[in-house]
């Protein structure tokens, strides 16, 4: 998708009066550093840490209640690109799964509204239906991603020297290491590095020059001021051929 999941997270929160104007402006500004710039585990580990200080407490059916908010703005940042591969994969009889940082409610949530087999995010610990604010599993992120896939493919028998992976981030290097056809989507410069000198495939489906990137961003900033979080899937072959085949990209 086109930005960050989390600060769509952050909208449906302030509009549900769970956090302030000023925080989601601040969510806002680092959505336009995310995506110009891309992630980086510092500040993904504040954003985690945040987070959990945020959820403390509250009751779990409070953020479920966010859901339909968050799926109404995350679901046209979707690259309808992306979908068409994804659907090639099924079509070929290859199971789709996101594997995100969020949070393992969204990450299924949104499989099955896309009809993918599955999610996988990160856990949240929960006592009595009320978060504690403390992880409740690794947190789904570089290689603790790698980890959450390895499992996976074990559980589900999935053969990874033959399955594709999906990002757009450096910081998925080590889930893209674990499969056979790693692919890098519109790329940050770090990963789009890396590509090249593996000879990996790379897709590109934003047209958008970096200044319309740039004034998009702002005005969601600027938004956020005055009115006022993956994206990856990983596929399995399960049948000898060739890759799936591709609808138009450009």
């Amino acid at each position: 998708m086109a930005g960050s999941s989390g600060f769509h997270w952050a909208r449906a929160a302030y509009e549900a009066g769970m956090i302030s104007r000023s925080r989601l402006i601040a969510d806002a500004g680092n959505n336009l550093r995310f995506r110009l710039r891309g992630s980086t585990d510092a500040w993904t580990d504040k954003v985690r840490e945040r987070i959990g200080e945020q959820i403390r407490g509250v009751p779990v059916r409070d953020l479920q209640r966010l859901s339909p908010r968050v799926l109404a703005l995350v679901l046209p940042r979707l690259y309808p690109q992306m979908l068409d591969v994804a659907y090639d994969h099924q079509d070929a009889g290859r199971p789709v799964y996101i594997c995100t940082a969020a949070s393992q409610e969204m990450a299924e949530l949104l499989a099955h509204v896309l009809g993918f087999e599955g999610g996988i995010g990160s856990k949240s610990e929960i006592v009595d239906g009320v978060y504690t604010g403390r992880p409740g599993g690794p947190f789904c992120y570089r290689e603790g991603k790698a980890a959450a896939i390895r499992e996976l493919a074990a559980r589900e028998r999935f053969d990874l020297s033959t399955s594709w992976a999906y990002s757009d981030s450096e910081s998925d290097l080590p889930m893209l290491r674990l499969v056979g056809n790693p692919v890098a989507v519109n790329p940050d410069a770090e990963l789009g590095r890396v590509a090249l000198e593996e000879g990996w495939e790379v897709l590109r489906f934003d047209r958008l020059d970096r200044h319309l990137k740039l004034g998009a961003a702002a005005a969601a900033v600027t938004a956020a001021a005055i009115g006022g979080v993956g994206r990856q899937v990983v596929v399995r072959r399960q049948t000898a051929g060739a890759p799936p085949r591709r609808r138009a990209l450009s």
